[in-house]
């Protein structure tokens, strides 16, 4: 939210408004700097969340819910989720269509990928049979250390073309763009950074 230049304090617009019903997705949708790229904030009324929807039998479709009379307005629609597997993460890999699945090049990374791909097999049986995997993205990617080429490696040799081409380096214009409230491509968009990401939007329209 922040790193898109909204403000989170204070903001009456945000997705826990929606999933609470107090408001329709479509009426906390914000205009960014970009004039192509909207957000739904975030704040911090979604750490309570889990606890509000406990009881819910129908929690883990909430966000499908609230997604699909808003697709036809836009071209993408992007979930980002939380790295742990609460009911934020369930309601955004039910409603999404395709699953982009970062991994930072450390090995700790590297050792919860086959649980995930188990986990993600437990959700598609059970909740959305119709999501793909997009691809891994490899991120904090550092070419001077042999972990990273190793990481790299080891994921290519084992998930083949799942492993995207394009790669998401460590680099000082990405890690200073959100303090600034600004997306890389309006901060530095001729860093290595930019050029990453526009390397990966390319891809992913590539392969449809």
């Amino acid at each position: 939210t922040s790193g898109s230049g909204i403000e989170k304090s204070g903001h009456r617009k945000s997705l826990y408004s929606a999933m609470t019903g107090e408001q329709s997705l479509k009426d906390v949708v914000v205009p960014t700097a970009i004039e192509t790229l909207w957000v739904v904030p975030a704040d911090k009324n979604l750490a309570g969340i889990e606890i509000e929807f406990a009881e819910d039998k129908s929690r883990a479709f909430i966000l499908k819910r609230l997604v699909e009379p808003i697709r036809e307005y836009f071209h993408f629609l992007i979930i980002d989720c939380p790295p742990s597997l609460g009911i934020l993460t369930i309601n955004g890999l039910t409603a999404a269509d395709s699953l982009l699945i970062p991994i930072q090049c450390e090995y700790f990374a590297l050792e919860g990928v086959a649980e995930l791909f188990e986990t993600l097999a437990r959700l598609k049986r059970e909740l959305n049979p119709n999501l793909k995997v997009e691809g891994l993205l490899l991120t904090m990617y550092d070419e001077r250390t042999n972990l990273s080429s190793a990481v790299a490696k080891d994921l290519r040799d084992f998930y083949g073309p799942k492993v995207l081409k394009s790669v998401i380096p460590r680099n000082v214009r990405l890690a200073e763009a959100p303090s600034y409230g600004e997306p890389i491509l309006l901060y530095d968009p001729k860093s290595r950074g930019a050029a990453s990401y526009l390397s990966l939007a390319k891809e992913i329209m590539a392969n449809g």
